[in-house]
């Protein structure tokens, strides 16, 4: 199972000015381990760095889906709550997931994860949202995925457009699926052998 983790990279930037600076960024990506995540973020950006660079650290990253807007590169991370009812039906527990999306600003982030989250049966409350500092981001790669990093440059006739979302998740992380546990908390899940089939 594929989990995100934060890749923060040290290596020398050229500035707009020309001038070069010694910079640490951080990548988010998708990655089974430590070890996938290193390997991965020096092949993502080995051709897109230019010189040396160090991976300084990696942090496995609690992040449920990630909401990307080809219209915004800034990264807001929402922090939702929902109740669950326990399986006794008395007590309620408070559920908290944090989202990734991309927006200009804040009052567009919480558009935006307004918009992404609305179509779920429960009610749901956007607690916080903060900034980024993440520069980019690697989904787990499937053929039906393209990573942002890869994009296909936009035709130039485009103007006015309504903003396209993507959304990535890590493998095997289903917020509907917690969904329908917490408002079906009685009915019982069956496993079917399919070994005799």
């Amino acid at each position: 199972m594929n989990s995100w983790f934060t890749v923060k990279v040290k290596y020398t930037k050229q500035l707009e000015n020309g001038t070069f600076k010694r910079v640490s960024e951080p990548y988010l990506l998708a990655a089974m381990t430590f070890t996938d995540a290193e390997a991965r973020i020096y092949e993502e950006l080995g051709s897109s760095i230019r010189g040396e660079f160090q991976v300084t650290g990696i942090a496995r990253t609690d992040l449920h889906d990630i909401f990307q807007y080809d219209d915004a590169e800034q990264w807001f991370k929402c922090k939702v709550t929902y109740d669950r009812i326990d399986e006794d039906g008395e007590k309620a527990k408070t559920i908290s997931q944090n989202f990734l999306v991309s927006a200009a600003q804040v009052k567009e982030a919480y558009e935006r994860i307004e918009e992404s989250l609305a179509t779920l049966m429960i009610d749901f409350n956007v607690v916080s949202i903060t900034a980024s500092p993440i520069v980019e981001i690697f989904p787990y790669r499937e053929e039906d995925v393209q990573s942002p990093a890869h994009k296909a440059p936009k035709p130039e006739e485009e103007v006015n457009h309504t903003p396209i979302r993507q959304v990535f998740s890590a493998s095997g992380s289903d917020f509907e699926d917690d969904l329908d546990e917490a408002q079906n908390p009685d009915e019982d899940s069956e496993i079917i052998d399919q070994t005799n089939i």
